[in-house]
């Protein structure tokens, strides 16, 4: 075999490595909500703009590369099964956690909310009843309902079904020619075009878009996620065999790394200025350019983050395997854990450095307790993503197969 088919023929353990990493920065990034001033469902008294700028480090690009890792790891299925058989697989592991999500993980989440903003006395079971009544009487200050039943951090399990679905559609009717398509995406972008071309498209799906569609995560009108999530899950998708591509990211990634950072530090001024500091006229020319800067923040963290791995994750290991098949299960129920033990540590008062350490490791020892019980109990499984028959391990994203 030649070098370039071996190279062609290479597991893709570097994304798996990311998509670990990824989902352990959102445990983070979901304890760190807590005490910031961004809206989320319980707050610290401590809250403070101190985290935010840290907490920006990942914002742009962290659930944009899961997307492009997502149709990565579609295309790769797709390569090894049929459309109609991928369809039913990815239903099946998607759509089932995801109800199964919203009726017994998600609720302790808004309780918990109700009780600290809207000074709920009910118990939790008078609260399901309203929860499965669609009850829209809890109104904040805003005039905003809170939507009951809610998906809440599982929207991106409901969004990353649709577009599956969709992959396998386009599959179904392109066939062939979405490899020929493939190979003009891989020869297009190279280069400087790496870092510029797809950064553009997110600059402009911001600029146009991010005012008129503000994020909702309701699926139906989050229009502005939809330009950004599903592009980044296409781009994903059409790259994901073409190997010289993942490769060109060892050489650009320093340089990526510095537009990153440089693009962050712009956003943190921008959003650190001063009411009445800025008229409304010079907004109207710098508010395009500052939603540009979050859109080439966005591919190029992304592009630094896959060339690194590229270069040093590219290995299998025992961890990869078992922490490759407890992402899901503990992606699932971290963020009713933080919230449920950030509201029981409440009354404790505890020093915030000290209680934001203790939520991070008794959420990542609480969701492992979990998936160590899943993954032992067949009829777990399903319900958290995994398959129906218990195996020790967790496969790697698909070989990718050598060019036509």
């Amino acid at each position: 075999m030649s070098p370039a088919s071996a190279n062609n023929n290479a597991r893709l353990y570097f994304l798996d490595w990311v998509r670990i990493a990824a989902f352990f920065v959102l445990i983070f990034y979901h304890v760190g909500m807590y005490y910031v001033t961004w809206g989320w469902h319980v707050k610290s008294e401590f809250a403070s703009d101190t985290a935010e700028s840290y907490m920006m480090l990942s914002s742009p690009w962290r659930l944009g590369l899961l997307f492009l890792i997502a149709g990565v790891a579609s295309r790769c299925m797709l390569a090894a099964t049929r459309p109609g058989a991928f369809l039913r697989q990815r239903s099946w592991r998607l759509l089932l956690p995801l109800v199964f999500g919203m009726l017994v993980i998600v609720p302790p989440q808004p309780y918990f909310e109700v009780i600290e903003k809207y000074a709920y006395q009910g118990s939790y079971a008078d609260f399901m009843q309203l929860y499965l009544q669609r009850y829209r009487g809890f109104v904040s200050g805003a005039g905003q309902h809170l939507i009951l039943p809610t998906w809440n951090h599982l929207w991106f399990v409901a969004y990353l079904w649709v577009y599956t679905m969709l992959i396998g559609a386009v599959t179904m009717v392109a066939g062939r020619h979405l490899d020929a398509l493939s190979q003009r995406a891989a020869q297009l972008l190279v280069g400087w075009k790496t870092l510029v071309l797809p950064a553009a498209v997110l600059a402009l799906a911001r600029i146009v878009l991010q005012a008129h569609y503000p994020q909702t995560h309701d699926l139906v009108h989050d229009w502005y996620n939809h330009a950004v999530y599903l592009f980044l899950f296409l781009a994903g998708a059409l790259l994901a065999r073409q190997g010289a591509f993942w490769a060109q990211l060892d050489d650009l990634r320093w340089t990526a790394l510095a537009i990153a950072l440089a693009c962050w530090a712009l956003l943190k001024i921008c959003f650190s200025l001063p009411d009445g500091l800025v008229s409304a006229a010079q907004w109207e020319w710098l508010n395009p350019l500052h939603r540009a800067g979050w859109g080439l923040c966005q591919w190029s963290a992304i592009v630094a983050v896959c060339g690194f791995a590229h270069r040093h994750l590219q290995f299998d290991s025992v961890a990869r395997r078992y922490l490759g098949q407890a992402v899901f299960p503990v992606y699932i129920v971290h963020q009713t854990l933080i919230v449920s033990m950030a509201h029981a540590l409440k009354p404790l008062r505890l020093a915030p450095g000290i209680e934001a350490i203790l939520l991070a490791v008794l959420t990542l020892t609480a969701s492992f307790a979990v998936f160590e019980v899943v993954r032992r109990y067949a009829p777990l499984r399903p319900l958290f993503g995994l398959g129906a028959a218990a195996r020790p391990v967790a496969p790697a994203l698909a070989r990718m197969p050598a060019h036509a």
